[in-house]
């Protein structure tokens, strides 16, 4: 290709990246569809539970706190040289083949077993919806669980476009169920969390419930499996021009999930008293099932779990483009070593393999440990969400433009304060 060709493709991009386009919008859903899972579900009573001070100093964290540290990752993956380079390769570069390998290795381990969990999920839910709202026999947990991973592989199968895509599009009726139950609650509102205000007396209290919400608040919003997927997407698309791109993508998607998220939760926590709240986090049910039972409405045990199948979809899906990644990674490095490879379609397929056996392994078998897999996953995830980019701005020179930003602080300060919690929670 001679020069003049590649300055016009390079002026080309540039110009196209000042137009929002179709596929734009399609990885503002997609983005938003891995971050809003099942765990949405379950935060109005967590982030509740402490009353409605420690909510509001959420609700203000929530946006810088899930942008910044996005933003970095993705920036991260967009400094690698080479094209068409994945988070894999970007920090073999960066940090040398070893550390590449270490790391690669973390990422796997915390993404996959989040799949795993989503498996068991999927196949609990759509099993209680057959029993209790369909009044059909349970089938056989094996059974059921391979028709429901084999159609997840199946989008899988037709390439990450199709996720996306998939995924953007399940983001509408998901977003206005939320909205609409919201809405709903309003007429349920009443002043109960407000009598438990005591700013005086409660100061340690306050950083406390503060302090232990900020993982769930982390994860709650966290789309990290899906950022290297983006940012090569939007690479090939855009060229040079990519962070910009990326940085205005990630703000929509962000603002999107902060606004419809926060609204629903300040729905439900200004609905139900404090003691309600500590009520249903003892049963350990998401708040839909706690609000039907609250308030007795056959259309919420309906809502509930269709809600939750919605919800899990989409994780699952943004979730698998990240442990993908990571096993092909580490497929990669492994025969590279032995002076061997392998393309990247037979890759694919090898790893849809693995992902589909064990994940159906998992799910058939229903183990309880699961939480605890999430847990431990939940500081490698930190780790890699907030600390590893803002090292990489002082450790690599592609990256240095970016240092000197009050933000980085705030994003190192929140990874710590975050893994500093989950080890709390951890030893507790």
């Amino acid at each position: 290709m001679d020069s003049s060709h590649a300055a016009v493709i390079t002026d080309e991009k540039q110009q196209s990246a000042a137009i929002w386009r179709k596929s734009d919008t399609m990885w503002m859903l997609g983005l938003y569809g891995t971050a809003i899972g099942a765990g949405v579900l379950f935060l109005p009573i967590n982030a509740g539970i402490g009353g409605l001070i420690p909510l509001i100093v959420m609700a203000i964290l929530a946006f810088p706190m899930t942008f910044f540290a996005h933003r970095g990752l993705c920036r991260f993956v967009l400094s690698g040289s080479k094209p068409g380079a994945d988070i894999t390769d970007v920090v073999e570069e960066h940090f040398g083949e070893g550390a590449g390998k270490l790391i690669t290795f973390l990422y796997f381990l915390a993404i996959y077993p989040i799949l795993l969990v989503y498996s068991v999920a999927i196949t609990n839910t759509v099993d209680s919806f057959m029993t209790h709202q369909l009044h059909l026999q349970s089938p056989p947990r094996p059974l059921l669980a391979l028709i429901l991973l084999v159609g997840l592989m199946t989008i899988v199968r037709f390439g990450k476009e199709m996720i996306v895509k998939t995924m953007s599009v399940l983001v509408f009726p998901f977003v206005a169920i939320l909205m609409l139950l919201a809405l709903w609650l309003i007429p349920h509102w009443s002043s109960a969390i407000f009598e438990h205000v005591n700013v005086s007396g409660s100061g340690n209290n306050i950083m406390m419930t503060l302090w232990l919400a900020i993982p769930v608040m982390v994860f709650s919003f966290n789309h990290s499996p899906i950022i290297s997927a983006f940012a090569v997407a939007k690479k090939e698309e855009y060229g040079e021009d990519a962070e910009k791109k990326c940085a205005r993508i990630l703000s929509f998607s962000h603002l999107m999930m902060v606004i419809t998220v926060m609204f629903f939760v300040f729905s439900c926590v200004l609905s139900l008293s404090p003691e309600n709240l500590a009520e249903a986090k003892a049963q350990n049910i998401s708040i839909l099932s706690y609000l039907a039972n609250h308030f007795n409405t056959p259309m919420m045990a309906w809502l509930a779990p269709i809600i939750a199948i919605v919800a899990i979809t989409k994780s699952f899906l943004g979730h698998y483009l990240g442990a993908r990644e990571g096993f092909n990674g580490l497929v990669n490095k492994s025969l590279r070593q032995r002076g061997k490879q392998i393309s990247e379609h037979k890759l694919n397929r090898l790893t849809a393999l693995f992902m589909l056996v064990t994940t159906w392994i998992v799910a058939s078998l229903n183990p309880s440990i699961l939480g605890m897999i999430e847990t431990l996953g939940g500081p490698i995830i930190a780790v890699l969400l907030f600390l590893m980019p803002m090292y990489a701005i002082h450790k690599v020179p592609a990256m240095r433009k970016y240092s000197g930003a009050a933000s980085n602080i705030f994003v190192v300060a929140v990874g710590l304060i975050a893994i500093s919690a989950i080890v709390f929670n951890l030893l507790g």
